[in-house]
């Protein structure tokens, strides 16, 4: 029996693919054009940023607080204007990616996979990144905007495992996947749901909250890979990993 279903392959960008923050980025960029006051990001952007970067502020609770201050930031900004300064933004960042990530793009192209970004990103910086490597589709958080093309303050979160099960259901009926041969590639527990949805899931440097999680999902860590890239060097490493001091090199 043949079936029209293709396999895909499902990427989160932030943690992922990038090894910066695209939001991130992106509001600075805004603060270096005068458009966004350079004391929002010291005194209410930066403070979380550290805070997460010293991993004492779990990454989910660190994203809603920084979107918030974000989509704020944008209400009554044109939306041109801030496309514009994303396009910059990918120009410069959309190399700084992880190595492994990048060649795993690369591969399933050649076979003649379908490739897909869902991100927490910015749509509007999702969608030159997706360009940027020619997938076959994206979803990034979505920034409304008024009739006068004003961003509004309101946006569609898609950090989250609901959110992104939902968008690969609706490219599903799309495009038509065959998810048990398809793969998924993410990094925290927001991509819990692609990760289970998928034959072949894989994370890279994932967040002790989703390793955790795995080590308690038998289904998922029966079939998942763990990829650690540190500086050139690409490390797969066991379900059961506490620390990478202690984890087994495949």
């Amino acid at each position: 029996m043949t079936t029209d279903k293709k396999i895909a392959a499902f990427f989160d960008i932030d943690g992922t693919l990038a090894r910066t923050s695209l939001m991130i980025d992106h509001f600075l960029r805004l603060v270096k054009n005068e458009v966004i006051r350079e004391n929002i990001w010291v005194n209410d952007i930066k403070p979380l940023y550290d805070e997460y970067n010293k991993r004492h502020l779990d990454y989910d609770n660190y994203l809603d607080a920084v979107t918030g201050v974000y989509t704020e930031t944008l209400k009554g900004i044109k939306h041109d204007f801030i496309d514009y300064v994303a396009q910059q933004v990918i120009e410069q960042n959309a190399d700084i990616v992880y190595t492994y990530t990048r060649s795993r793009i690369r591969w399933h192209k050649a076979q003649g996979h379908l490739t897909f970004f869902i991100s927490g990103s910015p749509d509007f910086l999702v969608r030159h990144m997706a360009k940027k490597y020619d997938v076959t589709d994206f979803q990034g958080t979505i920034y409304h905007v008024n009739e006068n093309d004003e961003f509004t303050g309101e946006y569609t979160k898609m950090w989250d495992s609901i959110s992104k099960m939902s968008m690969m259901h609706s490219f599903d009926e799309i495009y038509g996947i065959d998810f048990k041969n398809s793969y998924a590639y993410g990094d925290t527990n927001g991509d819990i749901s692609m990760l289970q949805f998928v034959g072949h899931p894989v994370v890279i440097n994932p967040t002790k909250k989703l390793l955790e999680f795995i080590q308690s999902d038998e289904d998922l860590s029966s079939k998942i890979e763990i990829v650690v890239e540190r500086k050139d060097v690409v490390y797969k490493l066991p379900p059961d990993v506490q620390t990478l001091d202690t984890a087994t090199l495949l």
